[in-house]
C-alpha cells in the first residue's frame, strides 16, 4: 500500500487523555436542598469563622446552643454579617474543634449598611448587620463633645434600612443634654439620658433601668464614634459581658477604639445587643435623597407639590416644604414647622452630597 496506514488511536494511546467519569454525569446546577438542617443567628465572625447559636440549644453537647461553622462553597461570595438567620447542616454538637457547615442565609428584615467615605461609588457599601429592630446611637454629652454631624448621618442610615432609630446620651453629669436633645425632638428620635459608672455601677449612676426597658425582647445594634461609652452600657446590660472600656485622650479629645468586633451578645431578659467598633466616619453614599424624606411622613406629603426635581434646600425656587414653613397660622406653630425642615435639611445634605458632589 503506497500510503501510511491511518492508525486506530484507542484509550490505549498514551497521546489521548482520559478524565474519569467525564461525559458520564450530566451538569447541574441544582443545589442540595438539605432539608435536615438546623437554623441558628450568626453572632461572631473570625477570620472566616462563624460563631452561631441555634435555636434549639439541646442540639449542642453543653445545652449552650452556641457552635462554629465555616461558610457552604455553594453560598458563593455573598457577604454574611453578624446578625443574620443562617442554616447549618454536620456537626452541630458544639464539641471543641468541630465544625458544622453554614449552607443558607435566610431572607432579612433588616439590613444596616454603610459606605466606606461619602465620595466612594454605591458599590463599595458594606453591610454591618442584619434583622436589628432598633439602631441605637450613643453619644456623650461631653469628652467627647458631641458630634451631630455624625448622628444624622446614624439616623439618614437608620431610615434607609427600616430601622427604629433610639438616642441614648452618655455622661449627662459632665453637660446639660437639653440643647442637643432639642436638635432632635423635631425629628420624633426617642431619647434616653443616662449616667454610667465604667466599672459597673456607681452611686450616682441613673438611667439604665430605661434603657433595659427599651431594648429588651428586641434585637438592637449599638454604633457611635470612639469613647462615648458603648462598651461601658454593653456591660451595665450584659453581666460578664467583659467589653474592654477606655478611656478619652485629653488632648485629641477622641477616645481610642476599644471594641474591635461586632458581637451579638443575649439580654438576661431576652432579646439581644450587637455592640460594633467605633468610628470616626460613616459615609451614607449608599442613601439617596429620596429616602431621607421618606422618613419624614409629613414633609414627603407637602413635598408632593414641589415641581419636579427639587432639592429642596434654603432657597430652592417654588418649594412646598419652603411655603409650607413660613404659612403657619401662629408663633408655635411656625417654630415647630421650621424647626422639623431644619432638621430634615441637616439630614438631606449628606445624600445631596453624595450624589453630586459638585453641588454648591
Amino acid at each position: 500500500m503506497a500510503g501510511r496506514s491511518r492508525r486506530d488511536i484507542g484509550t490505549d494511546d498514551p497521546r489521548v487523555r482520559v478524565r474519569p467519569g467525564r461525559g458520564t454525569r450530566p451538569r447541574t446546577k441544582q443545589r442540595p436542598a438539605h432539608h435536615d438542617a438546623v437554623e441558628g443567628m450568626v453572632m461572631r465572625i473570625d477570620r472566616g469563622h462563624y460563631r452561631i447559636r441555634l435555636d434549639d440549644a439541646s442540639l449542642t453537647r453543653d445545652g449552650s446552643g452556641d457552635i462554629t461553622a465555616m461558610k457552604a462553597r455553594e453560598l458563593g461570595r455573598g457577604k454574611v454579617v453578624v446578625g443574620d438567620r443562617v442554616a447549618v447542616v454536620g456537626d452541630t454538637s458544639g464539641r471543641s474543634g468541630t465544625l458544622a457547615r453554614m449552607v443558607r442565609i435566610q431572607e432579612r428584615s433588616t439590613l444596616l449598611r454603610r459606605s466606606a467615605e461619602d465620595g466612594d461609588a454605591a458599590g463599595t457599601q458594606r453591610p454591618v448587620v442584619a434583622n436589628a429592630e432598633l439602631l441605637v446611637i450613643v453619644t456623650a454629652v461631653a469628652d467627647p463633645r458631641p458630634r451631630p454631624r455624625m448622628i444624622d448621618r446614624y439616623l439618614v442610615a437608620a431610615y434607609e434600612a427600616g430601622m427604629e432609630p433610639l438616642l441614648i446620651l452618655t455622661k449627662s453629669d459632665l453637660a446639660d443634654a437639653a440643647p442637643l436633645l432639642d436638635l432632635y425632638k423635631p425629628l420624633g428620635v426617642r431619647s434616653l439620658s443616662t449616667i454610667l459608672a465604667p466599672h459597673g455601677p456607681g452611686p450616682a449612676e441613673h438611667g439604665l433601668g430605661a434603657v433595659r426597658e427599651a431594648l429588651t425582647g428586641r434585637t438592637s445594634v449599638l454604633v457611635g464614634h470612639s469613647g462615648v461609652g458603648k462598651s461601658t452600657l454593653i456591660n451595665a446590660l450584659v453581666p460578664g459581658a467583659g467589653r474592654a472600656t477606655g478611656e478619652v485622650n485629653a488632648v485629641t479629645g477622641r477616645g481610642r477604639h476599644t471594641s474591635t468586633s461586632l458581637q451579638a451578645l443575649e439580654l438576661p431578659g431576652g432579646g439581644w445587643v450587637i455592640d460594633t467598633p467605633g468610628v470616626r466616619s460613616f459615609g451614607v453614599a449608599h442613601v439617596g435623597s429620596a429616602e431621607v424624606l421618606r422618613g419624614f411622613t409629613d414633609l414627603a406629603r407637602v413635598a408632593q407639590d414641589c415641581p419636579r426635581g427639587c432639592p429642596h434646600l434654603a432657597g430652592a425656587l417654588d418649594c412646598a416644604l419652603e411655603e409650607w414653613a413660613e404659612q403657619a397660622g401662629d408663633a408655635a406653630l411656625a417654630e415647630h414647622r421650621r424647626a422639623r425642615l431644619d432638621s430634615f435639611r441637616r439630614l438631606l445634605a449628606p445624600a445631596l452630597e453624595a450624589e453630586d458632589p459638585t453641588r454648591p
